[in-house]
């Protein structure tokens, strides 16, 4: 059965680097352990999940000035550097920029083809991937927002990797009804009332997931709780002047949280060859220039499989 994997690239190879030693490098001293790693991701999602098609999609932009104008805090504490006539800089360990160029060429030598967006992040390119695809989805990013995403109907579901590539989870619409009490169609609004330090986004004060599971369970979303809230109808008096108190944030919050579905990227041919022999030779020879060691091999003998 056709399957396309859809893969949070920046999620996945910054838990590489640290989850390698960084004392796996180059023969001219450049780091590879994130390099590396992402090769044995890819071949054992690859190997347990057996798509049929595979992305490696971008962040073009890590920080949309569209969501920062509607919320400045968004990702804020990630600027290392703020350029006046460029974008924001994102705070990266030098030993991982250096990596970014060689995870790129290892990804093409594979056949794998890199998706991103202008003035758009990975989430939005995933988004409207999987939105639009007529084939069962699977998502594999370390982002909880992303659960917005998981339709049964359509089979698209995330692998998540927020416990570690040894924990692979599975993230169906029971299972996010089951741990957070939500349906996946929720979770933006989830997302929205509860806030995500990670991303810079304060969420409602006062306001947590269990909170937040219990005006959704009663009202339905964000906007019948927000209205429910000015009645004073359907929660405590405490709830309904948290609620109204965040309204400058519940304006444009939901903007900022929503993942983009509708975005133009035209034909994207992910389909899994296995390597002829030019490419083959290629890319080992890739792996030897890098050190990338057997990990290209496991990555090429996935794909061949």
């Amino acid at each position: 059965m056709p399957r396309l994997m859809l893969l949070d690239t920046a999620s996945l190879y910054f838990r590489a680097f640290y989850g390698v030693p960084d004392t796996v490098r180059a023969a001219d001293g450049t780091p590879v352990n994130a390099a590396r790693g992402l090769l044995d991701m890819i071949a054992k999602l690859v190997t347990t999940y057996e798509p049929t098609h595979l992305v490696a999609c971008w962040d073009d932009d890590w920080r949309p000035q569209w969501r920062v104008d509607l919320i400045p805090s968004y990702k804020a504490h990630r600027v290392v550097e703020v350029v006046a006539a460029g974008p924001d800089v994102e705070e990266v360990p030098d030993p991982l920029e250096a990596q970014v160029p060689v995870i790129r060429e290892e990804l093409s030598a594979l056949g794998i083809p890199i998706v991103g967006a202008a003035e758009h992040e990975a989430d939005d390119v995933i988004g409207s991937l999987a939105t639009q695809s007529a084939m069962p989805v699977d998502i594999v990013t370390g982002d909880r927002d992303l659960f917005q995403l998981v339709d049964d109907a359509r089979e698209v579901r995330v692998i998540s990797t927020v416990k570690g590539m040894s924990k692979l989870e599975v993230m169906t619409e029971g299972v996010i009804l089951e741990r957070y009490g939500i349906r996946a169609d929720q979770y933006a609004d989830f997302a929205t009332l509860r806030g995500d330090a990670s991303d810079g986004l304060p969420g409602v004060a006062g306001v947590g997931e269990k909170t937040a599971a219990t005006l959704l369970a009663a009202h339905g979303d964000l906007a019948a709780i927000r209205s429910a809230a000015a009645e004073g109808a359907g929660m405590t008096k405490g709830q309904a002047a948290k609620v109204l108190a965040a309204a400058p944030y519940l304006d444009v919050a939901p903007r900022v949280v929503a993942v983009v579905r509708d975005l133009a990227l035209g034909d994207v041919d992910g389909e899994l060859r296995p390597l002829d022999e030019a490419r083959r030779t290629a890319a080992l020879e890739l792996a030897e220039r890098w050190n990338l060691g057997t990990s290209m091999a496991r990555a090429i003998d996935a794909l061949d499989r």
